[in-house]
């Protein structure tokens, strides 16, 4: 039997993602084969695909996140059972974009068949990484006041709805046409193309906010984020976002960037994101939690088929859209006879 996987074959646009069809993996000791049911498309799928300088080196298939049902144990795995619905974060190169893949079953989280896959998927990464953040770095206290830059992306807008049932009061840049998005997860939105950011922060907020959490990276974008705070105020940066638009020589500007900005006196924090070890086992279930009791509903910016991945990549490099790029198998029965 064999299954399709997506690989990248080079550095360079969505082009160089292509399907292949292969025999299906089989899990080693410790190891437990799922079928995919949704795949988690992200900004750090497309960096890595366009990069010749970033891990992995081509072939690799791209994808951190995914929801599936148990296949097939691997010696020494008792505590799952085929037919299980699981979810998982991947290590880099051995991705989600695949019909099958073999991960470590120590690295797996039950998922109540009840639940959405392509809602689940969104939590894994993008509000995984939103609580750690949120919680583990910025350490947020119950109705302070935040800055979410592109709040209308996949962390953006979960830091909006977590920041919605801890009343946060929220102000979220993002382009015009997603504002609507913005106040319905609670957020007062600022049109960054046309506004003064840090003065409209300060307008809404009274002087500025508590928290400040920037995933776009460059030099003037955190600076604008360091400014919207007020004294004591904490600036988390966790990703590079503007790769999109000058590579990844940005990275090491940013990482000066907020480096100085650790030294200026002024009772303000400039904070690198906390490690995400072990944070999954810790966090996930009580986000799946929140999920089945309704109080999180993931911005979905659609759902795509497998094959098709290369479109999802083109689709996030426009960029103007909300939420989170899902890759859905196209059948229930997974891989080719």
């Amino acid at each position: 039997m064999k299954h399709r996987r997506i690989i990248v074959t080079k550095a360079g646009g969505p082009e160089v993602l292509q399907v292949i069809e292969e025999e299906l993996p089989e899990p080693t000791a410790g190891q437990v084969r799922v079928k995919v049911l949704a795949a988690g498309v992200s900004a750090y799928d497309v960096m890595v695909r366009s990069s010749r300088l970033l891990p992995p080196k081509p072939p690799f298939t791209p994808g951190v996140d995914i929801v599936g049902v148990v296949d097939k144990l691997g010696e020494g795995v008792a505590d799952l059972e085929p037919g299980q619905r699981v979810a998982a974060l991947l290590g880099f190169g051995n991705g989600g974009y695949a019909e099958y893949v073999c991960v470590p079953s120590e690295g797996l989280v039950p998922v109540s068949p009840q639940l959405d896959p392509a809602e689940v998927v969104c939590l894994i990464a993008n509000y995984l990484t939103a609580h750690r953040v949120m919680y583990e770095t910025a350490v947020i206290e119950n109705g302070e006041r935040i800055l979410v830059q592109g709040a209308a992306g996949g962390v953006g807008s979960a830091i909006l709805e977590l920041g919605r049932l801890a009343n946060l009061e929220m102000v979220g840049t993002a382009s015009k046409h997603n504002h609507t998005i913005v106040e319905s997860l609670g957020g007062t939105p600022i049109d960054y193309r046309s506004e003064n950011v840090v003065a409209r922060v300060r307008e809404i907020t009274g002087g500025g906010t508590d928290a400040a959490f920037d995933h776009i990276g460059g030099f003037r974008q955190l600076l604008r984020s360091y400014r919207s705070l007020r004294k004591g105020g904490r600036l988390v940066w966790y990703g590079v976002a503007a790769t999109k638009t000058y590579g990844i020589r940005i990275i090491p500007y940013s990482i000066l960037t907020m480096l100085l900005l650790r030294l200026i006196p002024d009772g303000r924090k400039a904070l690198f994101a906390s490690d995400e070890s072990e944070h999954t086992q810790r966090a996930l279930p009580e986000l799946l939690d929140l999920l089945s009791e309704g109080k999180l509903r993931p911005v979905i910016a659609e759902r795509i088929p497998l094959t098709e991945a290369r479109r999802a990549h083109d689709l996030i490099e426009r960029g103007g859209y909300a939420g989170k790029f899902v890759l859905t198998t196209e059948s229930e029965g997974g891989g080719i006879s």
